[in-house]
């Protein structure tokens, strides 16, 4: 009698054989395997040829593989992808049936169409299937080792798509290496069925690369006009670590994205064809949250060009980075002045702030505005409070005949600024006080910093009515002739009142002329005469220093200032009798010595 375990043994060996031979590849003819695996390409409008080998698989599930393919949009139609090898799953249901039936399919090392146009028959041939209700449809597509072309800007792609049969959404997920740089793909949430028929989808995305990130959710619509973007609307959140260099990395174009370095920008959009508006926003330039709203444009043609709306505030504004970019105009090495790398699109910003910071100044009620053009900038200070004073400014840059050449122009004012806070502020000491007005307007022409420095042209005035010198005692100094009393000026107890200090400078090639420079006080005045050289970085002045009293008519002072104008020097070049005979003759205004251009170098 037979043991009943020899059955089940059997069976099970049996079983085992017939796994393994199941899931072992088998080499079939190429040209019946090609045939079969095209019917269940046709059904998507797609053409099938093969040239390498084939092979099926049994189980788990029949799947069919083929070498060195080509999928073109229907038999006459363009190439979407060659040269890889294709794997296809068949649905079991569907051979039971006697038909090839798509499962899923995987593509690996092929080289992909970066003809956008080729894909869009094989793309509304699936959403006419699913607009007329067939259910059949590839469960998952997947990609491995895919480029774009040559490989240029997308290689090393992988795509795993899934849209399962129980489910009515789909999700996505790749990995790429984008002009260089390492990317990751996220895409969830998505209801094809919706898309097929006109209607709007959820969506979630997310974009990761090295320097910052993309992420972005809410739901999605078929174009207005049937072609182009979709339409999109959400919330998005955009990072990046250097504003530059994400740029440059997507192949884009951005006004004054060359002076923005780490960037942020977050809020509720709409987006629509080549617009997107952001009714709510907020952006993160470096350290500083403004909020407002904007609208982005890229308009059209081969080379299309962006345009940029956006009115922002923020609670405080450190104006610092941008500065520094035009001190950079005075410092020894030259610095370009060409604008193409500034005004690569349009700009119209508006800016507002309770506070605005240029290193330890402030400033507040900042009201300012940016426009960029092709060939244009313009930054204006429409409107700011200075130490209980008000400062407007307006620099207008524009493209000469030669491009290389920029023309600058730079005009301001300032009014009833408190000239000891704000030296104090800058570190300068308050060693005057009063209320400090002025006014400027240069202009010039040059390639660069150097060249503009030593075009410059235009006139700056600065003047403090009711004022007071700290620490020092002009009146005393003449009585002493030009001896400051011992310990006077560590002791800071010195004082002179004046009525009125101004300087004036009018600039031609650079050069800075004094016209009308000096002191008014009851008991003293100074008349001051030079210049000021911007190329040279340099001042070279004399002035001189008498006695008001009439007790003393006869006593004054000549003394000069010279030196690098960062760490200028002043001594006393001469004392005794003054060199005028009448030393209260002075100009209107001033109450400076008629001939005191005499003593100008």
């Amino acid at each position: 009698m037979m043991s009943p375990r020899r059955p089940i043994f059997v069976v099970a060996l049996g079983g085992l054989i017939l796994a393994g031979l199941g899931l072992q590849d088998w080499s079939v003819d190429g040209g019946r395997a090609m045939t079969f695996a095209g019917h269940a390409l046709d059904d998507y409008g797609l053409a099938l040829t093969a040239q390498g080998p084939a092979s099926l698989r049994l189980l788990p599930i029949p799947r069919l593989s083929l070498g060195r393919v080509r999928i073109a949009a229907g038999p006459n139609g363009l190439t979407l992808a060659e040269g890889g090898r294709l794997t296809i799953d068949l649905d079991p249901l569907g051979l039971l049936a006697g038909r090839a039936a798509l499962g899923g399919l995987r593509l690996d090392d092929a080289r992909l169409s970066p003809d956008a146009a080729a894909w869009r028959a094989p793309l509304a041939q699936l959403a006419g299937r699913m607009r007329s209700g067939l259910t059949q449809r590839p469960r998952w597509i997947a990609l491995s080792g895919a480029r774009i072309g040559n490989g240029d800007d997308a290689r090393d792609i992988d795509v795993d798509l899934a849209w399962p049969f129980w489910s009515a959404s789909a999700e996505a997920h790749a990995g790429l290496t984008w002009r260089g740089v390492p990317t990751r793909i996220a895409l969830t949430h998505l209801l094809p069925a919706y898309i097929a028929q006109g209607l709007r989808t959820p969506f979630t995305a997310s974009v990761t690369w090295p320097d910052g990130s993309l992420a972005a959710e809410g739901t999605a619509g078929s174009p207005p006009d049937g072609d182009g973007l979709p339409a999109l609307a959400g919330r998005a959140r955009f990072e990046s670590r250097s504003l530059p260099r994400t740029l440059a990395w997507l192949g884009r174009d951005a006004p004054l994205a060359a002076l923005a370095g780490a960037f942020s920008l977050e809020g509720r959009f709409e987006a629509a064809d080549r617009s997107v508006s952001w009714p709510s926003l907020r952006v993160g330039l470096g350290d500083d949250v403004l909020d407002g709203a904007g609208a982005v444009t890229l308009g059209a043609g081969a080379a299309p060009r962006l345009s940029v709306q956006a009115t922002l505030a923020a609670e405080t504004l450190n104006l610092s980075p941008l500065m520094g970019d035009l001190i950079k105009l005075f410092e020894s090495e030259p610095t370009s002045l060409a604008l193409a790398p500034l005004t690569k699109g349009d700009l119209d910003l508006r800016l507002s702030a309770a506070e605005g910071r240029v290193g330890p100044v402030q400033a507040q009620d900042l009201a300012a505005s940016i426009l960029v053009r092709d060939g244009a900038v313009e930054v204006a200070v429409n409107r700011a409070r200075l130490q209980d004073g008000t400062l407007k400014g307006r620099l207008t840059l524009s493209c000469a005949e030669d491009p290389a050449e920029t023309e600058v122009r730079m005009q301001g004012s300032l009014d009833r600024v408190d000239a000891g806070t704000l030296l104090g502020e800058i570190g300068a000491g308050r060693w005057m006080s009063g209320p400090l007005q002025g006014q400027f307007s240069l202009e010039g022409s040059a390639r660069d910093s150097a060249g503009l420095l030593a075009h410059l042209g235009g006139r700056a005035t600065l003047s403090v009515d009711g004022g007071a010198i700290a620490g020092l005692d002009l009146a005393e100094l003449v009585h002493r002739n030009g001896v400051v009393p011992a310990g006077a000026l560590a002791r800071r107890n010195g004082r002179t009142v004046f009525e009125r200090a101004a300087i004036t400078l009018r600039f031609s090639d650079g050069i800075g002329e004094f016209a009308e420079s000096g002191l008014r006080g009851p008991s003293v005045g100074a008349s001051l005469q030079g210049q000021v050289s911007l190329p040279g970085r340099r001042i070279e002045a004399r002035g001189d220093l008498a006695l008001r009293a009439l007790a003393d008519p006869a006593r004054g002072l000549l003394f000069e200032v010279s030196g690098p104008w960062d760490a200028p020097t002043a001594q006393i070049v001469s004392h005794g009798e003054a060199m005028l005979p009448d030393p209260f003759k002075v100009p209107a205004a001033l109450g400076l010595s008629g001939t005191a251009r005499a003593y100008a170098p």
